[in-house]
């Protein structure tokens, strides 16, 4: 009897220690949810991130280095200005686009895979590539066709850039949990803009009067508008489940629609973070990559199922267009990007297995594709100006210029 109780005793013993050690498991899983800031996933490997490495980063100190001959030429002009011959061909409006036949140029440099390229905007003169090396290059796609400066600040890869309106400005988003803003020509780092998240995705709103604002897309599934001059978060877009990938604007701008990680489009008026419209379909895939047709009527999604699938915008609708789907390409688990000719009448895609995919916009089908990269073909970039020239760039960390 004795022994029976003397038993009964250990085994409540025991019971309250696992008990306690439950409770103190709990608690440390509180605190490290507490400074992430929610659950983080890098979304380019599938690992997770360090508990450690959960704060914003303090990278290496923000610097930037001039590889060109001279800053100003003759007439006082920087590398940012576009050349006479180019301005004048930038007012052409009627332009007829062609599938590029054959790769002209290979920008290296980056040691690390390159996640993104944007041409500067209206000229194409200069082409920005963003990379897992932690630095953002600009290249000259003129006439020297060399690196013209490159921007270090950040401790980890970058995800996405963004030029400003006029070009003179660009953000960089990075895995180290910061934005970054730059000034293009001089290379100086302007400011950062953290809330403790990773961004996935920064975009300025590409009207002229306000540049004093710009978009972020982050892992702690909220789209968090900045103010520039402030550094201050001035409105919180709150109601994905998941990752936001992609933010497109749409209506003349005045709205912006969403995909994330939870398989769903959100449409937002701008500054007011109420969901205009929910897209949640039993078919839908993850879509971490868009496109905004030229005319600005659809709103192309790279989807995760190895399709390029087309939403409607005309007359206050988003509304998927299923005979606009393109297909042929391997995309499934990366996010390729996807790019319209100038007038609209091809799409173009990246692909997992190196290739470069064009199809026509009217009937749908390949129409021609490259072999791209040695990896995955993870950006591409139609020239704003050139009808027939596309920069593409992969994890082979080289960028390609194509015409």
């Amino acid at each position: 009897k004795g022994e029976r109780v003397l038993g009964r005793a250990e085994r409540e013993a025991k019971v309250k220690e696992r008990a306690e050690e439950k409770e103190k498991k709990k608690r440390k899983r509180e605190e490290r949810e507490a400074a992430r800031t929610g659950a983080v996933e890098d979304k380019r490997t599938g690992l997770p991130v360090p508990i450690e490495d959960a704060g914003a980063e303090e990278g290496p100190a923000p610097s930037s280095q001039f590889h060109g001959g001279k800053l100003y030429d003759y007439q006082g002009r920087s590398f940012i200005d576009p050349p006479s011959d180019v301005k004048n061909a930038a007012n052409k409006e009627d332009v007829t686009s062609f599938i590029p036949k054959k790769w002209i140029h290979s920008y290296e440099g980056h040691t690390k895979g390159v996640s993104t390229t944007k041409f500067f905007p209206k000229y194409g003169h200069l082409l920005l590539s963003a990379s897992l090396d932690g630095t953002v290059k600009i290249w000259d796609t003129c006439r020297t066709k060399k690196v013209m400066r490159t921007y270090s600040g950040h401790s980890k890869g970058v995800r996405d850039v963004c030029f400003n309106f006029d070009g003179t400005k660009f953000l960089s988003a990075s895995y180290d949990r910061t934005v970054k803003l730059w000034d293009t020509e001089t290379g100086q780092f302007i400011s950062a803009f953290t809330n403790r998240s990773i961004p996935y995705c920064v975009r300025f709103n590409p009207d002229e009067d306000k540049q004093g604002e710009f978009l972020a897309g982050c892992s702690d599934k909220k789209i968090i508008q900045y103010d520039v001059k402030s550094g201050e978060i001035v409105q919180e877009y709150n109601q994905h489940l998941g990752a936001v990938n992609t933010i497109a604007f749409i209506d003349e701008n005045r709205r912006f629609a969403t995909s994330s990680d939870d398989k769903t489009i959100r449409l937002w008026e701008y500054g007011i973070p109420v969901v205009i419209k929910y897209i949640a379909e039993p078919d839908m895939h993850s879509m971490p990559a868009v496109a905004v047709h030229p005319s600005g009527k659809y709103v192309c999604y790279q989807s995760l199922d190895n399709q390029v699938v087309t939403y409607e915008t005309v007359r206050d609708r988003f509304k998927l267009n299923r005979k606009k789907a393109f297909k042929g390409h391997l995309a499934s688990g990366y996010a390729c990007g996807v790019a319209f000719s100038r007038d609209g009448r091809f799409v173009g895609s990246g692909d997992a297995q190196g290739r470069v995919f064009f199809w026509d916009w009217k009937t749908t089908r390949v129409f021609r594709s490259l072999k791209g990269h040695d990896g995955v073909t993870i950006g591409i970039e139609w020239h704003p100006m050139e009808a027939s020239r596309v920069a593409t760039c992969g994890w082979d960390g080289v960028v390609k210029l194509w015409d």
